[in-house]
């Protein structure tokens, strides 16, 4: 075996046995290599190889520092917390009761004739007209509604926003996106050759005079916007704010993709941007939260000009809903089960919030009573990735480190998101208390 493997693996020993903690820094390359008697060309290959392996992560200007090892066979992060991984980077809500309430479209949905009908041919982005006005009474808001002609339909929230784009900004085109933005929107971008451009944020969410100069300074191709229960961060812009960033995309000629998925879990919002310029919105959202992730669909609310070039994007793109996802989201509407989800799990957040502020209490965290999730900024002794090492290896839970939802180089803050809706609650409560214990550990 090559030296620099051998000495990778004495480094990685150190690191699974505990005489290396993630956090922990390693020596500049120079001392490192002085400490083995190997050449400073022997230790970049050290420290490349520790970083393949996961072991490692370099921060410019920082160093290099440690992180989580690997996973090994069975339950390594349980020996180490005595408890199971808990899993707070997924945000996926489960009411206590909810599947017992989608049973009951699944049962009339298993009779032969009703299935024969959902499964019998694909279902097209326009969805049916029973579809349409089911999906008018989800997305409904006080002082808005859709029109049922522009609703859209894909498979999830995921597709609904990648049709979106791929409708409005060409490959290489400019899409401004708040500057800590959802990473799946990153992710899509790439996939689609956009380019991200952050604009800076107030406590409202996306600034007006920051969107304006970003677009007179290089044209932008359109926007995506979160105004409702920002993720990460859980600012709602007011109602001023959207009238304004309203008659901004008018006057710049620009398109705005307002993403509302978790928009449902604060009934006192105000009416969403596509209210305010119907025209110059696209509205996305989906079933996914209110429900299940695993039998979903997603909408489009898509303005007359933009209805052709959208529908056209979800069906190029086989993003188009099942027929029995299709069937189903209807059945749910028309007898209750999406209402009476959606009053549970508008309760279940004031309870994991009052578990959040209680465990966290001295913290500096942006958080909602309405909201699943929460950005926690670290104390000063911690860097975001090497909290979220330590958080994996000493307290068994997974978080997502700031520069998933940072757009940009250099722009990652020291944060984390932590997402609450998965866990059982008492299962939350823990995880809570350990994570504070890691943080008091920096």
């Amino acid at each position: 075996m090559e030296e620099y493997r051998r000495i990778a693996d004495r480094v990685e020993a150190a690191v699974r046995d505990g005489r290396l903690r993630p956090g922990d820094r390693l020596p500049p390359q120079r001392v490192f290599a002085r400490r083995h008697g190997i050449a400073n060309s022997t230790a970049i290959r050290v420290y490349g190889e520790l970083a393949r392996r996961g072991l490692v992560v370099g921060e410019v200007g920082r160093g290099t520092f440690v992180r989580a090892a690997p996973p090994l066979p069975g339950p390594a992060l349980a020996e180490a917390t005595g408890a199971a991984p808990v899993d707070l980077q997924l945000n996926y809500p489960a009411a206590e009761g909810q599947s017992e309430l989608m049973a009951r479209a699944l049962t009339a949905l298993a009779r032969p004739d009703v299935l024969a009908e959902a499964v019998s041919r694909p279902a097209a982005a326009t969805g049916t007209p029973e579809a349409r006005e089911a999906a008018v009474t989800v997305l409904a808001r006080p002082g808005w509604a859709p029109d049922p002609d522009g609703v859209l339909f894909a498979g999830n929230a995921r597709q609904a926003i990648a049709a979106a784009l791929s409708a409005l900004v060409p490959p290489g085109g400019r899409l401004g996106v708040e500057a800590l933005t959802y990473p799946l929107v990153k992710a899509v971008a790439e996939r689609l050759g956009i380019r991200l451009v952050p604009l800076a944020l107030d406590g409202e969410g996306a600034r007006p005079d920051a969107l304006e100069a970003t677009h007179r300074a290089a044209p932008l191709a359109a926007v995506y916007l979160q105004p409702t229960l920002h993720n990460p961060l859980s600012t709602t812009a007011g109602e001023e704010r959207r009238a304004e960033l309203a008659a901004l995309l008018r006057r710049l000629d620009l398109t705005a993709v307002e993403d509302t998925t978790w928009a449902f879990l604060a009934p006192d919002a105000p009416a969403p941007l596509a209210a305010h310029a119907p025209e110059r919105v696209l509205l996305v959202d989906s079933l996914s939260k209110r429900l299940a992730p695993g039998l979903t669909v997603g909408y489009v609310v898509a303005p007359v000009r933009l209805r052709t070039a959208v529908a056209d994007a979800l069906r190029s793109g086989a993003w188009t809903a099942g027929g029995l996802a299709l069937a189903a989201a209807t059945r749910w509407t028309g007898d209750g089960t999406v209402a009476e989800a959606v009053a549970l799990k508008r309760a279940d957040t004031r309870a994991r919030h009052a578990l959040l502020l209680r465990r966290l209490a001295g913290q500096t965290l942006r958080a909602s009573p309405q909201g699943y999730y929460c950005w926690w900024e670290l104390p000063a002794s911690w860097r975001a990735e090497t909290f979220t090492a330590a958080a994996a290896a000493r307290a068994g839970v997974a978080v997502t480190p700031g520069s998933a939802f940072a757009v940009g180089p250099g722009t990652a803050p020291d944060a984390v998101r932590l997402g609450l809706a998965s866990p059982p609650h008492a299962v939350l409560d823990e995880a809570l208390a350990r994570l504070a214990a890691v943080a008091a550990d920096g």
